[in-house]
C-alpha cells in the first residue's frame, strides 16, 4: 500500500499550469514544510516535501491556498527521473495529492490566534476555538 498523510505549511504560493491536452487539466505544485516530531542537535526541524495535485484539486489550490497556509494532504508517493539541460540524471520524489484540506481556521492562519471572537453571548469560546460548556449542564449532555 502506498499512502501518505502530511500536515504542514505551504512554503510558497502554489504554482499552477494547465496541461496541453484537449481538457487543459490544471496541475498545481507546492511544497509543504512538515515539522519533525523529534529533533537532534544540528538537524533541521522540518522536512520540505514536494506535492503535486491535478484537476479540481489543483483549481482549489490555485484559488484558496497561499504561502503559510496550514493544510493536511493525503496521497501517494511517486518517484521519477529526468535528464536536465546539463545532461545529468535528476531523481524526484513527490506526493501526488488525492485530498487536501485546511488544518486551521482562517483567523489562525492570519495570525489571529485561532480563537473566535466572543460576541457577548453566554456561549463564549476558549482560545482554541471550542465552545466552553457552562457549569451545571452535565445532566443535559448525552455523553458523560
Amino acid at each position: 500500500m502506498n499512502k501518505v498523510i502530511l500536515m504542514g505549511r505551504l512554503t510558497r504560493d502554489p504554482e499552477i499550469r494547465y496541461a496541453q491536452n484537449e481538457n487543459g487539466t490544471a496541475v498545481a505544485r507546492y511544497s509543504l514544510a512538515v515539522d519533525r516530531r523529534f529533533k537532534r542537535d544540528g538537524e533541521q526541524d522540518a522536512d520540505f516535501i514536494g506535492c503535486v495535485v491535478f484537476g479540481k484539486g489543483a483549481e482549489f489550490a490555485e484559488k484558496y491556498l497561499a504561502k503559510g497556509t496550514k493544510i493536511v494532504v493525503t496521497g501517494r508517493i511517486q518517484t521519477g527521473s529526468y535528464t536536465n539541460k546539463d545532461g545529468q540524471r535528476v531523481y524526484t520524489t513527490d506526493v501526488v495529492v488525492e485530498e487536501q484540506e485546511f488544518a486551521e481556521s482562517k483567523a489562525a492562519s492570519q495570525g489571529n490566534g485561532g480563537g473566535y471572537q466572543n460576541t457577548g453571548s453566554n456561549n463564549s469560546t476558549s482560545g482554541d476555538g471550542f465552545m466552553n460548556i457552562p457549569d451545571g449542564i452535565d445532566e443535559e449532555l448525552l455523553f458523560n
